[in-house]
């Protein structure tokens, strides 16, 4: 019981002597800026340590062919990945949707050509650049 009593006492008397920075700032005349004030000054905010710095990953892309949007609408259909194979010429089979095995083969070997991991399949890095063919062909029918 004493020891409880010593470590509330010592806790009212830290905060009688530390008081509240706010109050004792104004009591000095000084200002108090809050944190949405502070968002509003123009002065930038100071990072958490835990917070990462975001970094860009460009892929190479075919000469005079522009990448997609940039993803988030997920991943492309396999309907897609087959057109863009086909564009890239890498797929000469039917456009039905499946990934057989002439559409693994294409990946495989498409990753392969480009320098990519060959794992067949198409996540983001492998996308980035593929995916350029596809939207070559939808610049191609947009124009006609």
């Amino acid at each position: 019981m004493r020891n409880v009593v010593i470590v509330v006492l010592a806790v009212c008397v830290g905060v009688v002597m530390f008081g509240c920075g706010k109050k004792q700032a104004q009591e000095e005349g000084q200002e108090v800026i809050s944190m949405e004030t502070l968002s509003t000054t123009g002065i930038p905010a100071v990072q958490a340590p835990e917070a990462k710095p975001q970094v860009a990953v460009s892929a190479p892309v075919a000469a005079g062919l522009e990448p997609l949007p940039p993803p988030g609408t997920g991943k492309p259909s396999v309907v897609e990945i087959q057109k863009a194979l086909k564009n890239a010429g890498y797929y000469n089979g039917p456009i039905d949707g499946k990934i057989g095995s002439m559409t693994n083969s294409a990946i495989k070997e498409f990753q392969q050509a480009n320098g990519l991991e060959v794992d067949g399949k198409v996540g983001p890095k492998t996308w980035a650049v593929l995916g350029a063919y596809l939207a070559a062909q939808l610049r191609e029918q947009a124009g006609q």
